[in-house]
């Protein structure tokens, strides 16, 4: 006899659909009965059934959402239909209600059917098909649930995606055997499962990791997966996050290379940060793989050392104990560099939007915390921007900024220097100079709007000049018309909106460093920072060009050039250029936060050590 609980929600909001829901027109004719998932998901990522109504759809719950705004639960028909193209689960949407149902619970169920984009449709990801409305009986309880599908080398290929010259994959017929993409969306809903499995992306702040579901693929000597060209998606990588109670299951703070030991399974859902995800409803025993921090060497008396970090939105609204982890970072893992870049320190009222442009505090802070922990009494050299003109977040007016130890060089200060006043490269004696040290470069070109301007100044290390430039380029950002479509969307390959700007900064650059070697073909430029980009990017292509910059970078192990993991991905963002006046050259990537759970940067700093030409 069907249970005496009977349910029914409330109809969804406009304001909860419209930012997501695929909008179809009602069809007169309803579905009718007889329906199951599977007919229901169809073999493309579009239900064919879109904005239907369907009635006594059978199915087992699986697992239950019982939180946010998006509550549901998944339902899982344990009668497939033996089409692997066909997912034999869906998401049931009840909105801001909690459903009265449990794992096992046997369901008839009555919807409408409808496609949900997470973020938004012009964000460009995938859609997840829903049914909305949902009315249903409970036929039983305690049923065994539905046996989890295996994720492993075996059963994702490695092609990722489709390919479709840019244009949407929605309306292929999925080919789970040939596409990961493909894959993982003919077992939307579904319970699936990763068995012993390595972290390639470590634990964020909202209790998520990656895990590998093939060792093999592209590993890192530290255990992570990388991300060498636009050719290695790397389809094993697979995100998780847990539906098990936080206080009586506490989500693993796992770095990468750490362990998953058994099994983690869940429904297979899809969400706008990252793509298809296992939520979790038994999660694998973590295991420590032991990763340590990293520590580059101290560099030799003749040797001039200069460091790129970027410290995350710094201000003196950062919690003391962040300040004190970067100084140890420069201080012990750096071996206190002779001079730093240093990307994203923001205005002494930090976030709030209340005209503040000074750094004054924010870098005092840092160098006194610097000199707490033992290092040198660094002195630092900045630029205030104008207010909200050089993009990040809102009212932080994050900027670039030199820290150096007085000690081992000495800064040229020479005036003139603003926001809007471009630096040029001027000739004295048969040398370069800069017109003002600091000094911007073409701080009101088009290429910098929303972005950071890049530094350039002059230091003199054992009586050689040397120019260093500090780069924040643009974001890649995302979910809009100015940003990078997201791998895993329904555009592929994904275009890459952001990639323009980017090239346009990076040949501002190379015709400062050019015009610096005009004057002295074998002048010193150092140009470190935050690039924003690959090292197989066009945009590091247009900073090399003509050899104006080389990457010293490209003398390490392929395998060993990341400093920044994404999505799973261990990949570079962060570069130190080099002119060929800059001598012999050594570098160094130093790993100590974008492995690790616990950071105090989202970015590894990395370092090179050089011997100017006399």
């Amino acid at each position: 006899m069907p249970s005496s609980r009977l349910v029914r929600t409330s109809t969804l909001t406009a304001a909860a659909l419209c930012a997501g829901l695929l909008a179809a027109p009602q069809h007169a004719a309803a579905a009718g009965e007889g329906v199951r998932i599977h007919d229901v998901q169809g073999d493309t990522r579009i239900s064919p059934l879109l904005g239907e109504h369907v009635s006594d759809v059978p199915g087992i719950v699986t697992a239950v959402r019982g939180f946010g705004s998006a509550r549901g639960f998944w339902l899982q028909d344990p009668r497939p239909d033996g089409d692997p193209a066909t997912s034999e689960a869906v998401y049931v949407h009840t909105g801001g209600e909690t459903p009265d149902v449990e794992p096992g619970d046997e369901l008839r169920l009555d919807g409408t059917v409808a496609e949900y984009y997470p973020g938004g449709k012009e964000a460009g990801g995938q859609s997840v098909t829903q049914l909305t409305e949902p009315e249903w009986t409970v036929r039983s309880q305690g049923n065994r649930l539905p046996a989890a599908h295996r994720l492993d080398a075996r059963t994702v290929p490695t092609r990722y995606a489709p390919q479709a010259d840019g244009g949407s994959i929605e309306d292929r017929r999925l080919r789970p055997g040939r596409y990961a993409l493909d894959r993982y969306e003919s077992l939307e809903g579904m319970r699936v499962a990763v068995t012993d499995t390595r972290v390639v992306g470590p634990t964020s702040t909202y209790d998520d990791l990656w895990v590998t579901t093939d060792p093999r693929q592209h590993p890192t000597p530290r255990g992570g997966t990388l991300y060498g060209s636009y050719a290695h998606h790397n389809s094993a990588r697979l995100k998780v996050s847990s539906l098990l109670d936080a206080d009586r299951h506490p989500f693993p703070q796992a770095d990468v290379g750490d362990m998953l030991g058994g099994r983690t399974e869940g429904p297979l859902d899809y969400e706008q940060f990252g793509g298809y995800t296992l939520r979790a409803t038994s999660m694998g025993r973590h295991h420590s793989g032991g990763l340590e921090r990293e520590r580059t060497r101290q560099h030799r008396p003749e040797e001039l050392s200069v460091a790129t970090y970027n410290v995350e939105n710094l201000s003196p609204a950062t919690p003391r104990e962040k300040f004190a982890r970067l100084a140890e970072g420069l201080v012990e893992n750096l071996s206190s560099p002779d001079i730093v870049t240093l990307e994203e320190a923001q205005d002494d009222s930090g976030p709030e939007d209340d005209g503040t442009v000074s750094a004054a505090e924010t870098l005092d802070a840092l160098t006194a915390a610097v000199r707490k922990a033992g290092g040198p009494a660094y002195e630092w050299r900045q630029i205030d921007p104008e207010d909200n003109a050089d993009g990040g977040q809102p009212g932080g007016n994050i900027r670039v900024a030199f820290l150096f130890d007085p000690e081992r060089v000495s800064f040229t200060d020479r005036p003139g220097g603003d926001a809007t006043t471009p630096v040029r490269v001027e000739e004295a004696d048969g040398a370069p100079r800069l017109s003002a040290s600091p000094g911007r470069i073409a701080p009101q070109d088009d290429a910098w709007e929303a972005s950071r301007k890049p530094l350039a100044g002059e230091f003199v290390f054992r009586g050689r000049t040397v120019f260093v430039v500090a780069n924040h380029f643009s974001s890649k950002g995302g979910g809009d018309l100015d940003g990078d479509q997201p791998m895993e969307g329904r555009f592929q390959p994904p275009a890459r909106h952001s990639e323009p700007q980017r090239i346009e900064q990076a040949r501002l650059v190379n015709e400062f460093a050019a015009q610096v070697r005009k004057v002295d073909r074998d002048a010193a430029v150092v140009a470190g920072g935050d690039f924003n980009d690959f090292p197989f990017s066009p945009a590091l292509d247009a900073l090399r060009s003509d050899a104006a910059l080389t990457s010293p970078m490209d003398a390490l192990p392929a395998d060993e050039r990341y400093g920044y993991v994404f999505n799973g991905n261990s990949q570079t963002l962060d570069h130190l250029l080099t002119s060929p006046g800059a001598g012999a050259v050594d570098y160094d990537i130093v790993h100590l936060n974008a492995e690790f759970a616990d950071q105090s940067s989202d970015h590894d700093p990395s370092v090179v050590r050089l011997r100017p030409r006399r």
